[in-house]
């Protein structure tokens, strides 16, 4: 069922972040490594669903395993992907029917922007930018990347949800 989407993202240790995605059917939690940049990556990835491009690929690293989400824009609805691979760096090329899929869903793009906004906003609040470096170590907290992905969501979606934004 569309807009049933719940998505979490929390740093569970150093160099390590939880997160969990769940709609009506079925739910999916992976373990992300530091090795990349993976919240930054996420947001940038929903945000270009606003752009041109259909189709948004975001990969997580699990060490060694991978994730790699498919966001694809069908209107104003998202096919979310995401599959699995055994090792990171044998994947690199790998096409994506090539992993194992893992969890998929259909939800508005309003949606799945507005909770992937919400619980990097959460990350930012329970531990501030400076909290956020010292947990993720090699990167800092994506403080462009939300505000852009909110600036693009405010703008195109009719989201009628609470849009707070503040900074610790």
């Amino acid at each position: 069922m569309a807009g049933d989407l719940q998505f979490s993202w929390e740093l569970s240790g150093s160099g390590w972040a939880t997160y969990q995605i769940a709609d009506a059917s079925a739910e999916r939690k992976d373990f992300v490594s530091y090795c990349t940049d993976a919240l930054a990556d996420l947001l940038h990835g929903v945000a270009g669903l606003y752009g041109p491009i259909a189709i948004q690929r975001v990969s997580f690293d699990l060490e060694p395993a991978e994730v790699r989400w498919i966001l694809q824009c069908r209107g104003l609805d998202v096919d979310i992907a995401i599959y699995r691979f055994p090792d990171m760096h044998t994947s690199f090329d790998a096409a994506d029917e090539e992993g194992t899929l893992a969890w998929s869903s259909i939800q508005p793009r309003c949606s799945l922007s507005h909770t992937v906004m919400a619980a990097a906003q959460s990350v930012l609040l329970t531990h501030g930018e400076d909290g956020y470096r010292a947990k993720w170590v090699q990167h800092p907290f994506p403080v462009a990347a939300l505000q852009d992905l909110r600036r693009l969501h405010l703008r195109e979606d009719r989201c009628d949800l609470q849009h707070e934004m503040s900074f610790p």
